[in-house]
Protein backbone atom coordinates (compact mmCIF):
# COMPACT_ATOMS: atom_id res chain seq x y z
CA UNK A 1 0.00 0.00 0.00
CA UNK A 2 1.27 3.51 -0.69
CA UNK A 3 0.08 6.58 1.17
CA UNK A 4 1.36 10.28 1.20
CA UNK A 5 1.05 12.38 4.64
CA UNK A 6 2.61 15.54 6.36
CA UNK A 7 4.97 15.44 9.08
CA UNK A 8 7.42 17.64 10.92
CA UNK A 9 11.01 17.01 12.00
CA UNK A 10 14.05 19.02 13.47
CA UNK A 11 16.57 20.51 11.20
CA UNK A 12 18.87 17.94 12.77
CA UNK A 13 16.78 15.22 11.64
CA UNK A 14 15.79 16.12 7.91
CA UNK A 15 18.37 13.26 6.90
CA UNK A 16 17.51 10.92 9.27
CA UNK A 17 15.49 8.45 7.36
CA UNK A 18 14.74 6.20 10.49
CA UNK A 19 13.41 9.30 12.26
CA UNK A 20 11.21 10.21 9.76
CA UNK A 21 10.09 6.66 9.25
CA UNK A 22 8.92 6.80 12.62
CA UNK A 23 7.32 10.01 12.41
CA UNK A 24 5.65 8.44 9.04
CA UNK A 25 4.48 6.21 10.65
CA UNK A 26 3.02 7.71 13.48
CA UNK A 27 0.63 10.05 11.43
CA UNK A 28 -0.35 6.57 9.34
CA UNK A 29 -1.23 5.07 12.90
CA UNK A 30 0.73 2.27 11.90
CA UNK A 31 3.71 0.03 12.99
CA UNK A 32 7.16 1.27 12.19
CA UNK A 33 7.76 -2.58 11.03
CA UNK A 34 5.08 -1.99 8.35
CA UNK A 35 7.07 0.73 6.77
CA UNK A 36 9.38 -0.28 3.65
CA UNK A 37 10.12 2.64 2.31
CA UNK A 38 9.48 6.95 2.78
CA UNK A 39 10.51 9.24 0.10
CA UNK A 40 10.42 13.23 0.28
CA UNK A 41 7.59 14.44 -2.19
CA UNK A 42 7.73 17.92 -0.59
CA UNK A 43 10.10 20.13 1.73
CA UNK A 44 9.09 23.47 3.18
CA UNK A 45 10.62 25.85 6.54
CA UNK A 46 8.38 26.72 9.52
CA UNK A 47 10.10 29.37 11.27
CA UNK A 48 7.37 30.92 13.35
CA UNK A 49 8.26 29.87 16.58
CA UNK A 50 11.44 29.36 18.45
CA UNK A 51 11.18 25.55 17.49
CA UNK A 52 11.88 25.99 14.10
CA UNK A 53 11.00 22.44 11.71
CA UNK A 54 10.52 20.94 8.17
CA UNK A 55 7.23 20.10 7.01
CA UNK A 56 7.61 17.24 4.56
CA UNK A 57 5.40 15.76 2.71
CA UNK A 58 6.43 12.46 2.44
CA UNK A 59 5.39 9.01 0.42
CA UNK A 60 5.18 5.82 2.24
CA UNK A 61 5.64 2.33 1.24
CA UNK A 62 3.59 0.35 3.77
CA UNK A 63 4.37 -3.69 3.16
CA UNK A 64 6.19 -2.72 0.04
CA UNK A 65 8.91 -0.39 -1.55
CA UNK A 66 8.22 2.56 -3.82
CA UNK A 67 9.56 2.55 -7.21
CA UNK A 68 12.58 4.36 -8.00
CA UNK A 69 12.58 7.54 -10.03
CA UNK A 70 14.01 7.10 -13.34
CA UNK A 71 15.90 9.91 -14.68
CA UNK A 72 13.56 10.79 -18.13
CA UNK A 73 16.56 11.14 -20.57
CA UNK A 74 15.59 14.17 -22.88
CA UNK A 75 13.57 12.41 -26.25
CA UNK A 76 15.42 12.98 -29.58
CA UNK A 77 14.10 13.21 -32.74
CA UNK A 78 15.20 14.63 -36.00
CA UNK A 79 13.73 18.12 -36.78
CA UNK A 80 16.60 19.48 -39.63
CA UNK A 81 13.89 18.80 -42.30
CA UNK A 82 11.02 19.98 -40.68
CA UNK A 83 9.43 22.97 -41.23
CA UNK A 84 11.68 26.29 -39.31
CA UNK A 85 10.19 28.34 -36.42
CA UNK A 86 12.56 31.78 -35.81
CA UNK A 87 13.02 31.78 -32.13
CA UNK A 88 14.58 35.63 -31.42
CA UNK A 89 16.65 35.52 -27.61
CA UNK A 90 17.82 32.52 -25.96
CA UNK A 91 16.72 33.07 -22.91
CA UNK A 92 14.22 30.83 -20.53
CA UNK A 93 11.44 31.54 -22.99
CA UNK A 94 13.36 31.26 -25.91
CA UNK A 95 14.86 27.80 -25.43
CA UNK A 96 12.04 25.89 -23.81
CA UNK A 97 9.97 26.86 -26.74
CA UNK A 98 13.06 25.31 -28.99
CA UNK A 99 12.74 21.83 -27.07
CA UNK A 100 8.72 22.49 -27.46
CA UNK A 101 9.14 22.69 -30.97
CA UNK A 102 11.42 20.08 -31.35
CA UNK A 103 9.07 17.62 -29.54
CA UNK A 104 6.52 18.59 -31.63
CA UNK A 105 8.43 18.29 -34.57
CA UNK A 106 9.63 21.34 -35.62
CA UNK A 107 13.19 22.94 -36.21
CA UNK A 108 13.98 25.88 -34.13
CA UNK A 109 16.18 28.26 -35.23
CA UNK A 110 17.74 30.56 -31.78
CA UNK A 111 19.39 33.82 -32.61
CA UNK A 112 20.82 35.21 -29.72
CA UNK A 113 22.59 38.63 -29.71
CA UNK A 114 24.68 37.81 -27.18
CA UNK A 115 27.34 35.37 -26.88
CA UNK A 116 27.57 31.73 -25.71
CA UNK A 117 27.60 31.15 -21.81
CA UNK A 118 31.68 30.63 -21.74
CA UNK A 119 32.52 34.11 -23.61
CA UNK A 120 30.11 35.78 -21.69
CA UNK A 121 31.82 35.45 -18.39
CA UNK A 122 34.34 37.91 -19.93
CA UNK A 123 31.79 40.60 -20.61
CA UNK A 124 30.62 40.00 -16.80
CA UNK A 125 34.26 40.32 -15.19
CA UNK A 126 35.10 44.20 -17.64
CA UNK A 127 31.80 45.44 -16.26
CA UNK A 128 32.87 44.31 -12.68
CA UNK A 129 36.38 45.36 -12.48
CA UNK A 130 36.49 47.75 -15.78
CA UNK A 131 33.10 48.80 -15.13
CA UNK A 132 33.31 48.29 -18.85
CA UNK A 133 29.37 47.51 -20.12
CA UNK A 134 28.65 45.96 -23.54
CA UNK A 135 25.46 46.53 -24.65
CA UNK A 136 25.71 43.12 -26.41
CA UNK A 137 26.94 40.64 -23.46
CA UNK A 138 26.10 41.47 -20.38
CA UNK A 139 23.85 40.26 -16.95
CA UNK A 140 21.12 40.66 -19.38
CA UNK A 141 22.12 39.53 -22.78
CA UNK A 142 23.36 36.00 -23.83
CA UNK A 143 22.88 32.74 -23.97
CA UNK A 144 20.84 32.16 -21.04
CA UNK A 145 19.04 35.29 -20.87
CA UNK A 146 18.76 37.20 -17.11
CA UNK A 147 18.35 33.66 -15.25
CA UNK A 148 21.72 32.03 -16.51
CA UNK A 149 23.86 34.56 -14.04
CA UNK A 150 20.91 35.87 -11.98
CA UNK A 151 20.10 33.15 -9.76
CA UNK A 152 18.42 30.61 -11.05
CA UNK A 153 15.12 30.90 -8.74
CA UNK A 154 12.55 28.74 -9.79
CA UNK A 155 9.88 30.39 -7.76
CA UNK A 156 6.04 30.40 -9.30
CA UNK A 157 2.55 30.98 -7.62
CA UNK A 158 0.07 29.29 -9.71
CA UNK A 159 0.50 26.11 -11.95
CA UNK A 160 -2.38 27.60 -13.81
CA UNK A 161 -0.01 29.23 -16.17
CA UNK A 162 1.04 25.37 -17.30
CA UNK A 163 3.10 22.26 -16.14
CA UNK A 164 5.48 23.49 -13.92
CA UNK A 165 6.17 19.74 -13.05
CA UNK A 166 7.70 19.27 -16.99
CA UNK A 167 9.84 22.66 -16.59
CA UNK A 168 11.61 20.79 -13.65
CA UNK A 169 12.41 17.67 -15.13
CA UNK A 170 13.75 19.28 -18.23
CA UNK A 171 16.11 20.49 -15.90
CA UNK A 172 16.90 17.94 -13.84
CA UNK A 173 17.20 16.09 -16.91
CA UNK A 174 19.93 18.40 -18.44
CA UNK A 175 21.94 18.47 -15.15
CA UNK A 176 20.17 19.92 -12.34
CA UNK A 177 19.83 18.94 -8.75
CA UNK A 178 16.89 16.85 -8.14
CA UNK A 179 16.41 18.21 -5.13
CA UNK A 180 14.76 21.24 -6.73
CA UNK A 181 11.61 19.08 -7.34
CA UNK A 182 10.87 18.71 -3.93
CA UNK A 183 12.09 22.30 -2.21
CA UNK A 184 9.37 24.98 -1.92
CA UNK A 185 11.34 27.39 -2.97
CA UNK A 186 13.80 25.71 -5.79
CA UNK A 187 16.51 27.22 -6.54
CA UNK A 188 19.88 26.46 -8.93
CA UNK A 189 22.62 29.04 -8.33
CA UNK A 190 24.67 31.00 -10.94
CA UNK A 191 27.12 28.57 -10.58
CA UNK A 192 25.76 25.31 -11.71
CA UNK A 193 23.17 27.12 -14.56
CA UNK A 194 25.42 27.25 -17.38
CA UNK A 195 26.38 23.80 -17.57
CA UNK A 196 22.68 23.23 -17.49
CA UNK A 197 21.90 25.86 -20.77
CA UNK A 198 24.89 23.95 -22.23
CA UNK A 199 23.83 20.81 -21.96
CA UNK A 200 19.94 22.49 -23.54
CA UNK A 201 21.84 23.93 -26.48
CA UNK A 202 23.76 20.73 -27.21
CA UNK A 203 20.34 19.30 -27.08
CA UNK A 204 18.78 21.42 -29.78
CA UNK A 205 21.81 21.18 -32.47
CA UNK A 206 21.71 17.24 -31.80
CA UNK A 207 17.86 17.15 -32.97
CA UNK A 208 18.71 19.66 -35.86
CA UNK A 209 17.91 22.75 -34.72
CA UNK A 210 20.03 25.81 -34.97
CA UNK A 211 21.67 28.32 -31.91
CA UNK A 212 23.03 31.30 -33.56
CA UNK A 213 24.94 33.77 -31.27
CA UNK A 214 26.11 37.45 -31.88
CA UNK A 215 22.76 37.97 -34.31
CA UNK A 216 21.45 40.74 -33.43
CA UNK A 217 18.06 40.89 -34.78
CA UNK A 218 17.70 44.82 -36.46
CA UNK A 219 14.37 44.49 -38.90
CA UNK A 220 11.18 42.31 -38.83
CA UNK A 221 10.73 40.98 -42.85
CA UNK A 222 6.93 41.73 -42.85
CA UNK A 223 4.72 41.23 -46.07
CA UNK A 224 0.59 42.26 -46.01
CA UNK A 225 0.45 42.06 -41.99
CA UNK A 226 2.32 38.75 -41.77
CA UNK A 227 6.08 37.80 -41.06
CA UNK A 228 7.81 36.46 -43.27
CA UNK A 229 11.52 36.39 -41.10
CA UNK A 230 13.81 38.74 -39.91
CA UNK A 231 17.16 40.41 -40.47
CA UNK A 232 20.06 40.61 -38.44
CA UNK A 233 23.59 42.25 -39.45
CA UNK A 234 25.03 39.80 -40.77
CA UNK A 235 22.60 37.50 -42.34
CA UNK A 236 18.44 36.87 -43.09
CA UNK A 237 16.39 34.48 -41.50
CA UNK A 238 13.18 33.20 -43.51
CA UNK A 239 10.51 31.33 -41.26
CA UNK A 240 6.47 32.04 -41.04
CA UNK A 241 6.49 32.02 -37.90
CA UNK A 242 8.62 33.80 -35.26
CA UNK A 243 8.70 33.72 -31.43
CA UNK A 244 9.78 37.18 -30.09
CA UNK A 245 11.29 35.90 -26.50
CA UNK A 246 13.62 39.25 -26.28
CA UNK A 247 13.65 39.71 -22.81
CA UNK A 248 12.86 43.06 -20.47
CA UNK A 249 15.40 45.04 -21.71
CA UNK A 250 15.58 44.66 -25.43
CA UNK A 251 15.00 48.21 -25.68
CA UNK A 252 15.65 48.38 -29.40
CA UNK A 253 13.22 45.89 -30.36
CA UNK A 254 10.50 47.77 -28.20
CA UNK A 255 11.60 51.10 -30.47
CA UNK A 256 12.01 49.23 -33.92
CA UNK A 257 8.12 47.86 -33.28
CA UNK A 258 7.54 51.39 -32.21
CA UNK A 259 9.50 53.04 -35.47
CA UNK A 260 7.16 50.17 -37.52
CA UNK A 261 3.91 51.19 -36.09
CA UNK A 262 4.07 47.40 -34.89
CA UNK A 263 1.36 47.57 -31.60
CA UNK A 264 2.98 47.88 -28.17
CA UNK A 265 2.00 49.50 -25.18
CA UNK A 266 3.51 51.23 -22.21
CA UNK A 267 3.06 48.94 -18.98
CA UNK A 268 3.61 49.51 -15.44
CA UNK A 269 6.32 48.10 -13.30
CA UNK A 270 8.40 48.06 -10.25
CA UNK A 271 10.96 50.79 -8.89
CA UNK A 272 13.15 50.98 -6.26
CA UNK A 273 16.41 49.64 -4.67
CA UNK A 274 18.97 46.47 -3.45
CA UNK A 275 18.79 46.28 -0.13
CA UNK A 276 21.74 44.26 1.85
CA UNK A 277 21.71 42.88 5.08
CA UNK A 278 24.07 41.03 6.95
CA UNK A 279 23.24 37.36 5.95
CA UNK A 280 23.71 36.67 9.86
CA UNK A 281 21.19 39.26 11.02
CA UNK A 282 18.44 37.62 8.34
CA UNK A 283 19.03 34.35 10.24
CA UNK A 284 18.88 35.98 13.62
CA UNK A 285 15.27 37.76 12.90
CA UNK A 286 14.04 34.68 10.82
CA UNK A 287 15.06 31.69 13.12
CA UNK A 288 14.44 33.77 16.36
CA UNK A 289 18.00 32.59 17.78
CA UNK A 290 21.44 34.38 18.36
CA UNK A 291 23.27 32.04 16.11
CA UNK A 292 21.67 30.43 13.12
CA UNK A 293 21.21 26.58 13.63
CA UNK A 294 23.87 24.17 11.54
CA UNK A 295 21.52 22.29 9.67
CA UNK A 296 19.18 25.28 8.12
CA UNK A 297 19.71 26.94 5.37
CA UNK A 298 20.44 30.43 4.91
CA UNK A 299 16.91 32.72 5.97
CA UNK A 300 15.24 34.41 3.60
CA UNK A 301 12.09 36.99 3.86
CA UNK A 302 9.51 37.88 1.55
CA UNK A 303 7.64 41.39 2.85
CA UNK A 304 4.73 43.52 1.38
CA UNK A 305 2.90 46.41 2.64
CA UNK A 306 0.83 49.13 1.13
CA UNK A 307 1.71 52.49 1.86
CA UNK A 308 -0.19 55.58 1.32
CA UNK A 309 -0.22 56.24 -1.81
CA UNK A 310 1.74 52.94 -3.41
CA UNK A 311 2.36 49.28 -2.43
CA UNK A 312 6.11 48.48 -1.71
CA UNK A 313 7.51 44.73 -1.60
CA UNK A 314 10.66 42.46 -1.32
CA UNK A 315 11.34 41.20 -4.98
CA UNK A 316 13.94 38.32 -5.87
CA UNK A 317 15.14 37.79 -2.45
CA UNK A 318 18.95 36.16 -2.44
CA UNK A 319 19.90 34.53 0.77
CA UNK A 320 23.72 34.67 0.81
CA UNK A 321 23.93 36.50 -2.04
CA UNK A 322 25.77 38.99 -4.33
CA UNK A 323 24.66 42.14 -5.73
CA UNK A 324 25.71 42.24 -9.34
CA UNK A 325 25.65 45.34 -12.43
CA UNK A 326 22.91 44.80 -14.61
CA UNK A 327 23.24 47.85 -16.94
CA UNK A 328 22.49 46.84 -20.84
CA UNK A 329 24.05 50.35 -22.49
CA UNK A 330 26.60 52.82 -20.85
CA UNK A 331 25.29 55.85 -18.98
CA UNK A 332 22.95 53.86 -16.66
CA UNK A 333 23.31 52.07 -13.31
CA UNK A 334 21.07 48.77 -13.17
CA UNK A 335 21.06 46.25 -9.90
CA UNK A 336 20.06 42.99 -9.44
CA UNK A 337 21.15 39.94 -7.21
CA UNK A 338 21.98 36.31 -7.36
CA UNK A 339 22.98 33.30 -5.43
CA UNK A 340 25.45 30.74 -5.38
CA UNK A 341 23.85 27.41 -5.17
CA UNK A 342 25.04 27.23 -1.18
CA UNK A 343 24.13 30.26 -0.72
CA UNK A 344 27.21 30.93 1.62
CA UNK A 345 27.98 34.41 1.19
CA UNK A 346 28.18 36.55 4.25
CA UNK A 347 25.34 39.03 2.97
CA UNK A 348 21.51 39.31 1.92
CA UNK A 349 20.36 41.49 -0.78
CA UNK A 350 16.53 41.97 -2.00
CA UNK A 351 15.04 44.25 -4.62
CA UNK A 352 13.07 46.51 -2.87
CA UNK A 353 10.46 48.13 -5.03
CA UNK A 354 7.34 50.31 -5.33
CA UNK A 355 4.91 50.05 -7.99
CA UNK A 356 5.01 52.25 -10.52
CA UNK A 357 2.24 53.39 -13.68
CA UNK A 358 0.70 55.91 -15.57
CA UNK A 359 0.87 59.00 -13.21
CA UNK A 360 4.24 58.39 -13.01
CA UNK A 361 5.38 58.03 -16.76
CA UNK A 362 3.31 61.74 -17.18
CA UNK A 363 6.62 63.54 -17.85
CA UNK A 364 7.13 61.23 -20.58
CA UNK A 365 3.83 60.70 -22.41
CA UNK A 366 5.27 62.41 -25.76
CA UNK A 367 6.86 59.35 -26.06
CA UNK A 368 3.86 57.19 -26.80
CA UNK A 369 3.58 53.35 -25.91
CA UNK A 370 7.49 54.32 -24.70
CA UNK A 371 6.64 56.04 -22.17
CA UNK A 372 7.41 53.61 -19.30
CA UNK A 373 10.61 52.78 -20.71
CA UNK A 374 11.51 56.00 -20.75
CA UNK A 375 10.78 56.88 -17.05
CA UNK A 376 12.84 53.54 -16.08
CA UNK A 377 15.53 55.03 -18.59
CA UNK A 378 15.76 58.43 -16.92
CA UNK A 379 16.17 57.10 -13.07
CA UNK A 380 18.44 54.81 -14.29
CA UNK A 381 20.55 57.74 -16.08
CA UNK A 382 20.50 59.60 -13.09
CA UNK A 383 22.25 56.40 -10.82
CA UNK A 384 25.21 56.79 -13.21
CA UNK A 385 25.29 60.58 -12.74
CA UNK A 386 24.95 60.52 -8.75
CA UNK A 387 27.41 57.20 -8.82
CA UNK A 388 30.12 59.53 -10.18
CA UNK A 389 29.33 58.95 -14.10
CA UNK A 390 30.64 54.83 -13.45
CA UNK A 391 29.09 51.75 -12.49
CA UNK A 392 29.25 52.59 -9.09
CA UNK A 393 26.00 52.54 -7.03
CA UNK A 394 24.73 55.25 -5.05
CA UNK A 395 24.10 54.05 -2.06
CA UNK A 396 22.62 54.65 1.56
CA UNK A 397 22.16 52.93 5.01
CA UNK A 398 18.57 52.61 5.51
CA UNK A 399 17.93 54.62 8.29
CA UNK A 400 19.82 57.70 6.87
CA UNK A 401 17.38 57.19 3.89
CA UNK A 402 14.40 57.42 5.94
CA UNK A 403 15.43 60.50 7.49
CA UNK A 404 16.91 62.10 4.64
CA UNK A 405 20.28 62.25 5.59
CA UNK A 406 23.72 61.39 3.58
CA UNK A 407 25.19 58.55 5.05
CA UNK A 408 28.76 59.77 6.42
CA UNK A 409 30.44 56.24 5.45
CA UNK A 410 29.32 52.97 4.04
CA UNK A 411 29.49 49.02 4.94
CA UNK A 412 31.53 46.22 3.16
CA UNK A 413 28.98 45.39 0.50
CA UNK A 414 29.03 42.70 -2.30
CA UNK A 415 28.38 45.24 -5.33
CA UNK A 416 32.07 44.72 -6.85
CA UNK A 417 31.96 48.10 -8.90
CA UNK A 418 31.81 49.66 -5.82
CA UNK A 419 29.28 52.58 -3.99
CA UNK A 420 28.96 56.27 -3.55
CA UNK A 421 27.09 57.43 -0.75
CA UNK A 422 24.53 59.65 -1.91
CA UNK A 423 21.22 61.22 -0.73
CA UNK A 424 18.92 58.76 -2.93
CA UNK A 425 16.48 61.36 -3.03
CA UNK A 426 18.44 62.59 -6.28
CA UNK A 427 17.91 59.35 -7.89
CA UNK A 428 14.24 57.89 -7.21
CA UNK A 429 11.10 59.59 -8.04
CA UNK A 430 9.67 61.49 -5.29
CA UNK A 431 6.43 58.67 -5.39
CA UNK A 432 9.09 55.84 -4.98
CA UNK A 433 11.76 57.40 -2.27
CA UNK A 434 8.30 58.57 -0.14
CA UNK A 435 6.89 55.08 -0.65
CA UNK A 436 10.27 53.44 0.27
CA UNK A 437 10.57 55.46 3.52
CA UNK A 438 7.46 54.88 4.59
CA UNK A 439 7.53 50.68 4.11
CA UNK A 440 10.62 50.62 6.09
CA UNK A 441 9.58 51.28 8.87
CA UNK A 442 6.65 48.70 8.58
CA UNK A 443 8.94 46.34 8.01
CA UNK A 444 11.01 47.55 10.61
CA UNK A 445 7.89 46.38 12.98
CA UNK A 446 6.69 42.80 11.12
CA UNK A 447 10.74 42.30 11.12
CA UNK A 448 12.54 43.11 14.26
CA UNK A 449 15.53 44.25 13.58
CA UNK A 450 15.52 44.64 9.69
CA UNK A 451 15.14 48.29 9.84
CA UNK A 452 18.87 49.37 11.32
CA UNK A 453 21.48 51.06 9.16
CA UNK A 454 23.70 47.78 9.21
CA UNK A 455 21.44 47.61 5.80
CA UNK A 456 23.08 49.68 2.91
CA UNK A 457 20.78 50.64 -0.26
CA UNK A 458 21.73 50.37 -3.70
CA UNK A 459 19.93 52.19 -6.57
CA UNK A 460 18.52 51.38 -9.17
CA UNK A 461 16.61 48.89 -8.79
CA UNK A 462 14.66 48.83 -11.88
CA UNK A 463 14.75 45.99 -14.25
CA UNK A 464 11.37 43.82 -11.74
CA UNK A 465 9.66 43.48 -15.31
CA UNK A 466 8.93 44.84 -18.73
CA UNK A 467 7.86 48.51 -19.24
CA UNK A 468 6.55 47.15 -22.84
CA UNK A 469 3.98 44.93 -23.56
CA UNK A 470 3.27 43.51 -26.79
CA UNK A 471 -0.38 42.32 -27.54
CA UNK A 472 -1.39 39.41 -28.58
CA UNK A 473 -4.47 37.74 -29.21
CA UNK A 474 -5.84 35.37 -26.36
CA UNK A 475 -6.44 31.97 -28.34
CA UNK A 476 -3.39 32.04 -31.19
CA UNK A 477 -1.14 33.56 -28.87
CA UNK A 478 -0.38 35.60 -32.33
CA UNK A 479 0.63 39.54 -32.05
CA UNK A 480 -3.04 41.29 -33.15
CA UNK A 481 -1.83 42.81 -36.01
CA UNK A 482 1.13 40.63 -37.29
CA UNK A 483 0.00 37.29 -38.36
CA UNK A 484 2.80 34.51 -37.25
CA UNK A 485 4.65 37.01 -35.05
CA UNK A 486 4.52 35.46 -31.42
CA UNK A 487 5.41 37.72 -28.64
CA UNK A 488 6.61 35.86 -25.75
CA UNK A 489 7.93 35.94 -21.97
CA UNK A 490 9.07 38.55 -19.47
CA UNK A 491 9.69 40.99 -22.86
CA UNK A 492 6.39 40.68 -23.99
CA UNK A 493 4.79 41.19 -20.58
CA UNK A 494 3.49 37.40 -20.61
CA UNK A 495 5.68 36.12 -17.71
CA UNK A 496 7.66 36.89 -14.61
CA UNK A 497 11.07 34.71 -13.70
CA UNK A 498 12.61 31.60 -15.53
CA UNK A 499 9.50 29.32 -14.48
CA UNK A 500 6.73 31.42 -15.94
CA UNK A 501 9.14 32.45 -19.01
CA UNK A 502 9.79 28.66 -19.76
CA UNK A 503 5.78 28.15 -19.26
CA UNK A 504 5.09 30.50 -22.25
CA UNK A 505 7.83 29.57 -24.41
CA UNK A 506 6.37 26.07 -24.11
CA UNK A 507 2.53 27.62 -24.71
CA UNK A 508 3.74 29.59 -28.11
CA UNK A 509 5.68 26.73 -29.33
CA UNK A 510 2.63 24.54 -28.80
CA UNK A 511 0.59 27.02 -30.55
CA UNK A 512 2.62 27.25 -33.71
CA UNK A 513 2.98 23.53 -34.22
CA UNK A 514 -1.24 22.92 -34.07
CA UNK A 515 -1.54 25.63 -36.56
Amino acid sequence: MIKETNIRVAPKDLNNFEQIKKCAASQLNVAVEEVNDVKIVKKSIDARSKNVVFQLRVCVGIHEMLKEDLPNSPRKRDVSKSRSVIIVGAGPAGLFAALELIEQGCKPIVLERGKNVRERRRDLAAINKEQIVNPESNYCFGEGGAGTYSDGKLYTRSNKRGNVEKVINILIEHGADPGIKIDAHPHIGTNKLPKIIVSIREFIIECGGEVHFNQKVEDLIIDDNKIKGVTTAQNEFIAEDVILATGHSARDIFRLLYRKNILIESKPFALGVRIEHPQSLIDTIQYKCSTKHENLPPASYSLVTQTKNKPAYSFCMCPGGIIAPCATAPEEVVTNGWSPSKRNNKFANSGMVVAVNEQDFEPFEKQGALAALAFQSSVEHKAWEWGGKSQCAPAQRMIDFVNKRTSSSLPPTSYQPGVVSTNLNNVLPNAVHTALREAFQIFGRKMKGYYTNEAVLHATESRTSSPVKIPRDHSSLEHIQIKGLYPCGEGAGYAGGIMSAAIDGQKCAQMIAQK
